[in-house]
């Protein structure tokens, strides 16, 4: 049985709440030997890389996966969030030898491209499992 922590940013409701829905049933449908154990929900995505790291710290999560969403404002900020948030789950990822995969769709793209990709959620939970299955 693989045992996934899911990490979900509430920022951007509208597409996060489909991406976890979407990274639920991907488990679920998963040939019945993985689980969704543990799942943290966090107020965005620049918030995720500590949930993501205290989940990877626990002995009964084998991954990891983050979901979020960063759209584009009237700034950069929208890249400046997925850069740090990007780099600093990556760093979650080697330091605690445990898979941590970014179902994060953005940044660049609006509210209604981010809907359009929800699919994200299942993705991260894919590569979640592949990574488990794949490490020795």
């Amino acid at each position: 049985m693989i045992r996934l922590g899911l990490v979900v940013a509430e920022f951007n409701a509208s597409v996060t709440e489909p991406m976890a829905d979407a990274a639920r049933d991907a488990a679920a449908s998963a040939d019945g030997d993985v689980e969704v154990t543990t799942e943290l929900s966090v107020p965005g995505s620049y918030d995720t890389p500590l949930a993501a790291d205290r989940l990877a710290r626990r002995d009964d999560v084998d991954a990891v996966a983050v979901v979020g969403a960063i759209v584009t404002g009237d700034t950069d900020h929208d890249r400046v969030i997925g850069d740090a948030t990007a780099r600093a789950l990556t760093r979650v990822s080697l330091d605690r030898d445990t898979p941590v995969t970014f179902g994060v769709s953005g940044p660049g793209m609006s509210g209604a491209e981010a809907r359009e990709r929800v699919e994200k959620g299942a993705e991260a939970v894919n590569a979640a499992v592949e990574m488990v299955r794949t490490l020795p």
